[in-house]
């Protein structure tokens, strides 16, 4: 799709599935199609793959093709599709970004790479790179806390001019005075997404596109509401939507994700709570609390929180 028709339709809930397992640890494709049938009936507006909830790290090259092939198979065109294409290895980003781009995903979501701590030139070289490589449509996804390194607006703004498919950025950044530079610098079209759960409803007040959070795994149809509440201008509805699932973002990253967010699945009987090491299951104490967020929230019923 033309960079303009990207920028209005990309916009939205994304949920960023998570990858199921069977209790050997293989992929659960049926599962996972399952989910992902779950999360468009539920209103989620887009659907990534193989982003951090859905442990790419602990994925073969071959067995994250396969999660996107099953994915882009499940949404079958009803919503749109960006797959997590980034790795701590540059050929192997460019492989995945290329792939995506082959199977028709609407955008290519690329992560700073993790554990090498670029500096911020090396950032650039790297993603105009990958974005000179292809024509889909990218969007950065900046998450410091687990990659080490923030990329800094300077660097973004020198890549959103510098490469016209690049069209925005999950920011899985606390940093809220950065989020607002972002936009500033980068125009206020470049497409902003969210990925820090507390700061989905705060994004759109400044012009956000949508967010892109790991909640909407458990409960999707209230984060899409929260962006329909926006949109239609009612924003008391999108403001108590906010607080009401306060607990559950907060209870979901007690560990790390996407540990908390499998045990949710597994107490709802969507999906087994498997990860694969080096993750693994939450403390009894934390499940617990999990279990008990679910059911003040209705999302597990007191007879489905003791099976």
């Amino acid at each position: 799709m033309a960079y303009t028709e990207a920028k209005k339709r990309l916009r939205g809930s994304i949920c960023p599935v998570i990858t199921p397992f069977t209790e050997e640890c293989t992929i659960d494709e049926k599962t996972l199609k399952e989910l992902i049938n779950w999360q468009i009936e539920s209103g989620s507006h887009g659907i990534s793959v193989t982003g951090t909830s859905g442990e790419p790290s602990s994925l073969t090259m071959a067995e994250r093709k396969r999660v996107m092939d099953l994915a882009k198979e499940a949404i079958d065109g009803r919503v749109f599709f960006a797959p997590g294409t980034g790795s701590t290895n540059h050929d192997e980003t460019m492989e995945l970004t290329k792939y995506a781009e082959e199977m028709g995903a609407d955008a290519a979501m690329v992560i700073v790479p993790y554990y090498n701590k670029p500096n911020q030139e090396a950032l650039y070289q790297h993603f105009k790179t990958v974005a000179d490589s292809v024509k889909t449509p990218i969007i950065i996804y900046n998450i410091p806390g687990r990659s080490a390194v923030n990329m800094e607006v300077s660097t973004m703004k020198r890549l959103a001019q510098d490469c016209p498919n690049i069209i925005g950025v999950k920011e899985a950044n606390k940093d809220f005075e950065h989020v607002n530079r972002v936009l500033l610098n980068c125009g206020r079209d470049f497409l902003l997404f969210s990925g820090i759960e507390l700061l989905c409803y705060p994004m759109l007040a400044i012009g956000g596109a949508g967010f892109i959070s790991a909640t909407a795994n458990v409960e999707p149809k209230k984060v899409a509401e929260i962006y329909n509440a926006w949109e239609a201008g009612d924003v008391a509805k999108a403001q108590n939507l906010h607080f009401e699932l306060m607990p559950l973002n907060d209870v979901l990253f007690k560990d790390t994700n996407p540990a908390p967010v499998k045990v949710a699945l597994g107490m709802m009987g969507k999906a087994t709570p498997k990860l694969r090491m080096p993750l693994g299951l939450p403390s009894a104490e934390i499940q617990e609390e999990v279990r008990e967020t679910l059911m003040n929230l209705n999302i597990l019923s007191k007879e489905e929180a003791t099976k």
